[in-house]
């Protein structure tokens, strides 16, 4: 079953923006999320729990680790379970957009959905193999040409308003998706950071302050991921695909998404 979250951090925020409504109020760094319990702390995260910075990142790299790995070819069918249409069990939701597609309509062509690597596979240079390639924890579909806008660009505020986007920005260096995935992505990007650390063959991925990262196994920026972090905590729709990927696929967890306060606690 899903785990359970008490989240007063949602309920405090849901009240303060009840009280603020009609005021104008000065614009305010987002507040870093408070602590969450889940029905894993005592089982799965037991040895990460209580730890912070550099301890608590290696204790969740060595929990996360033990995953099945799945191919390429099969994540098609596993992101038709894993991002299906609460509303409509024959769709998806397609990050970025947020667009409810046909499950069939798979593929490359305009008007199809695709597998987009949220860490883009050149950043570290591990295109589609078996592992980071393949990690459901940050392949989403997403439209082709959405997709293809987004290309490799580093995570970055501000830009032009993408075509189909759902409001999403781009710019020359980066790509801002639309509110409703900011903390998607965050969390997405962070548990590649922590699930990969150069022990296994692969690139040692990590955020950092910067765009323009091209092949580097680097995103940027994580001042902006952080903030993102906070200002979206995770969805049901989120939950719900974390705990499929657990039950069904590969059997690790995504720690942000459980524990979006231990992205403050890390970085």
């Amino acid at each position: 079953m899903p785990a359970t979250h008490i989240r007063r951090w949602k309920t405090l925020a849901l009240s303060t923006s009840a009280v603020l409504v009609g005021l104008t109020l000065p614009t305010v760094a987002a507040t870093p999320a408070s602590a969450t319990t889940t029905a894993y702390d005592s089982t799965y995260y037991k040895n990460a729990v209580g730890k912070t910075g550099t301890t608590l990142k290696s204790s969740l790299h060595t929990i996360i680790s033990s995953q099945t790995k799945i191919s390429y070819s099969a994540v098609w069918d596993a992101l038709k379970v894993t991002d299906q249409d609460p509303n409509n069990s024959s769709n998806v939701i397609l990050l970025y957009s947020g667009v409810s597609r046909s499950k069939s309509l798979n593929g490359g062509d305009v008007g199809d959905w695709n597998r987009e690597h949220t860490w883009a596979k050149s950043h570290g240079n591990f295109g589609e193999v078996t592992g980071p390639g393949t990690d459901l924890h940050h392949l989403r579909p997403a439209d082709v040409q959405v997709n293809s806008i987004r290309g490799n660009l580093d995570f970055d505020n501000g830009g032009s308003t993408v075509t189909n986007g759902g409001g999403s920005l781009v710019d020359s260096d980066s790509f801002e998706p639309r509110d409703a995935d900011k903390g998607d992505v965050a969390r997405m990007i962070l548990y590649m950071a922590v699930r990969y650390e150069g022990d296994d063959g692969f690139a040692n991925l990590e955020p950092d302050e910067k765009v323009n990262n091209g092949s580097t196994p680097y995103i940027g920026k994580l001042s902006v991921l952080k903030q993102w972090n906070d200002e979206d905590p995770p969805s049901a729709f989120e939950e719900k695909r974390n705990q499929a990927i657990y039950d069904t696929y590969q059997h690790n967890r995504n720690p942000f998404i459980d524990h979006p306060e231990w992205v403050e606690a890390i970085w």
